[in-house]
């Protein structure tokens, strides 16, 4: 295992309810002007605004709202919030909604602190922001875990990159269940094929052999795994809910790569792939990850094996090594079916004339798993998922 510091400032409030309990407390002496973020019309409609705004208005607060955080948030939505942050002195930025809107307020918390451009700033200069608006979150959507670390997934739509910005850390979480029981199903299945790729993607990370990281990781993806096919049989299974925004949670605050190198290639691929056709992020790594997988075969023998008969409980009995690593690719490409989720871009409803070679000439090429892929072959990988 490699060395690390790892540091969690982020507080979290986990219970049905939870928002009713906990959401004055988390608030005190946040300033009196709060920005409630959110995307569409759901939290109008699931009664959630409603209740936050009630409780906030009984402590005093201000509010002012920035609505239509879309999927995939771009560079031009945070830039809109950033300004009506600054023009109505904004002390406090509630984000109200999953991943997107999470995301989308960490970079207006940042953008809103400096007049320099974050994206130059981050990518031109190799500069980190380090003033933000104090943020919290209330979770709707589970799937990225986005409340529980700094970064963020912006869509620079003039850049054509659909990237990583470093943004506000979350000052307390709000995670209750029962906001998610809303969810359409593709979102829910989609978010958490997210929280899977997650576990997978960290787990693939270097160096090699048995830590308590990876010993963590297959947990993850056992518990995902089991209340996906929960959650499929009774769509109104609470419990099951609750597992799963708590494992997406898991999945992205740092514990999953603690000791670990970078390998989240599937997830370069397809933030760019959600560059330049919007789709939906968990549904195009559900089709990326099998393809990449097989190309990643003879360098992960080790690693693929061990979650065919960890995760995916294969019995190793007459299996090589090599035949358990197959296996478990084939396991993984069955339940993507079997939960729904697509197997094709075509499946998807990306256009057939897709710049495919751009997307993978502009993909960031991430070094620390087992193998290193080429642009030549990424583009490859892309043309095997038409």
């Amino acid at each position: 295992m490699n060395s690390f510091i790892f540091r969690m400032p982020v507080n979290v409030y986990f219970d049905e309810h939870s928002v009713s309990k906990h959401l004055a407390e988390a608030m005190k002496g946040t300033g009196r002007n709060i920005m409630i973020a959110y995307g569409g019309g759901s939290v109008k409609k699931n009664g959630s605004l409603a209740e936050v705004r009630a409780i906030l208005e009984s402590e005093g607060k201000d509010i002012t709202e920035f609505s239509g955080i879309m999927p995939n948030p771009t560079y031009r939505k945070v830039k809109e919030g950033t300004e009506l942050a600054k023009k109505n002195h904004i002390d406090f930025i509630l984000a109200l909604g999953g991943g997107s809107v999470i995301d989308c307020c960490k970079v207006i918390s940042a953008q809103a602190m400096t007049d320099e451009d974050l994206w130059k700033m981050e990518y031109e200069e190799g500069r980190m922001p380090s003033s933000f608006i104090p943020t919290g979150a209330i979770v709707t959507a589970f799937g990225t875990g986005a409340e529980m670390n700094s970064g963020a997934v912006i869509t620079n739509e003039e850049k054509k990159m659909k990237s990583s910005l470093r943004g506000a850390p979350y000052s307390f979480a709000i995670l209750d269940p029962l906001y998610t029981m809303t969810m359409p199903m593709r979102q829910v299945i989609s978010g958490s094929f997210d929280s899977l790729s997650h576990c997978m993607e960290s787990f693939m990370g270097l160096p090699e052999g048995d830590n308590l990281t990876d010993d963590i990781n297959k947990a993850c993806q056992r518990n995902i795994i089991r209340n996906i096919r929960a959650t499929l049989l009774n769509p109104d299974d609470v419990k099951a809910r609750s597992e799963l925004m708590w494992a997406a949670a898991m999945a992205e605050n740092g514990i999953l790569i603690l000791g670990k190198d970078n390998a989240f290639q599937a997830h370069m691929l397809e933030h760019q792939l959600g560059a330049y056709t919007d789709c939906n992020h968990g549904e195009g790594l559900a089709v990326i990850h099998p393809v990449l997988y097989r190309h990643m075969l003879s360098s992960s023998v080790e690693k693929f094996a061990d979650l065919a008969v960890n995760v995916w409980d294969i019995s190793p009995e007459g299996k090589s090594r090599e035949e358990l690593a197959e296996a478990f690719i084939s396991a993984l490409s069955a339940f993507i079916k079997e939960i729904g989720l697509p197997s094709s871009f075509r499946e998807m409803g990306i256009a057939a004339d897709t710049d495919y070679k751009t997307i993978a000439d502009s993909t960031i090429i991430v070094e620390g798993s087992s193998r290193k892929l080429s642009h030549e072959e990424l583009l490859t990988i892309l043309k095997e998922c038409i």
